[in-house]
């Protein structure tokens, strides 16, 4: 029969496991997320008021490009992981930046 030892709270994961974040923190970074998401919408419908296609892009690119991170680095659970996941997922995003902004260019100025 074996005999059952608690366990301290330093010893609870194993060696290669970290410890995840709390729910509240998901809780958090979901809420940031919808804001982002709502205010995208805005700034997408703010158009026909007159704000400059550049600046609106410029805005639409960054707010994308801060939702990336926030998905990647806690749901994914990226920041936790080896940093050469992180730098795959850095230079993928780094990629697919390149070929959006030829294409956009490619569209509109071509």
């Amino acid at each position: 029969m074996a005999t059952v030892t608690p366990e301290s709270p330093d010893t609870a994961h194993a060696p290669d496991e970290h410890a995840h974040p709390s729910n509240w923190l998901y809780v958090k970074v979901a809420i940031a997320l919808a804001l982002l998401t709502a205010f995208e919408v805005f700034t997408y419908f703010e158009t026909v008021h007159g704000w400059g296609d550049t600046a609106i892009i410029i805005m639409l690119v960054l707010m994308m490009l801060v939702k990336f991170f926030l998905v990647v680095a806690f749901f994914m659970h990226l920041k936790f992981d080896a940093p050469i996941f992180w730098r795959l997922f850095v230079f993928g995003l780094i990629l697919a930046m390149a070929v959006y902004m030829v294409m956009l260019t490619a569209f509109r100025f071509w």
